[in-house]
């Protein structure tokens, strides 16, 4: 029995990667389906994954923004999302706890629930798609805060996957204001830079760290 605690107002890393470390991510639909799951599952009101599958298919021509305008009565959410990262056999999110003891619980159990079932219908598989219940680890501090936004939202430069600030599947362009998806909630860890450069700096300097740290440690403590 899962015996993880959640205290309101604080911050966590969480993280987990597909069984026998799988690729959970194939291409660029399951990114996009994961990224929806991310908006549409965040908020207290249930049912919007179905509600807008059947929108999307009256009206194809209309976007998102105008589903949500017409179907969520209380724009309230589970959790903030402060970062998050999307590899190709793994995730990194950065959440803090903004409903009383079970949001982060609600949020990932609907997160997983829905995606394996997208994942395994469209590639006619049964079975669990990830490595057992999500990992989390509580965030200590504020410099703990601002070190982890950037291992998470950059981890798929730490990973060699991509430079971050050019990948499209984390939150790192949102804070260089490169991209306006709004997802993620930038106001914690932009206060703390006077400018989005300052926070550029900041993560180039951490990520080589970071990088030289998973070079030099067989098993990266972090994961």
């Amino acid at each position: 029995m899962r015996r993880d605690t959640f205290v309101e107002n604080e911050y966590y890393h969480i993280f987990n990667r597909g069984v026998d470390k799988r690729d959970v991510f194939l291409g660029e639909k399951d990114f996009e389906r994961f990224v929806l799951a991310m908006r549409l599952l965040n908020y207290k009101q249930d049912g919007l994954m179905i509600r807008w599958r059947d929108y999307n298919k009256t009206y194809p021509q209309n976007s998102l923004q105008d589903f949500l305008t017409l179907n969520v009565r209380k724009k309230e959410h589970l959790v903030e999302i402060l970062a998050y990262c999307l590899n190709t056999n793994h995730y990194h999110l950065l959440l803090k706890q903004t409903e009383e003891s079970s949001g982060i619980k609600i949020f990932m159990q609907r997160l997983g629930n829905s995606y394996t079932k997208y994942f395994n219908e469209r590639n006619e598989r049964n079975g669990v798609l990830f490595q057992g219940r999500f990992k989390s680890a509580r965030i200590k501090s504020i410099s703990h805060l601002l070190r982890m936004s950037v291992y998470v939202n950059c981890n798929c430069e730490i990973h060699g996957l991509a430079k971050a600030e050019n990948y499209r599947w984390c939150g790192f362009s949102e804070y260089l204001e490169k991209n306006n998806s709004g997802l993620c909630d930038k106001n914690i860890i932009s206060s703390h830079f006077s400018t989005n450069n300052n926070y550029k700096n900041y993560a180039v300097e951490n990520i080589l760290e970071f990088i030289r740290i998973k070079e030099d440690e067989k098993s990266f403590t972090l994961e």
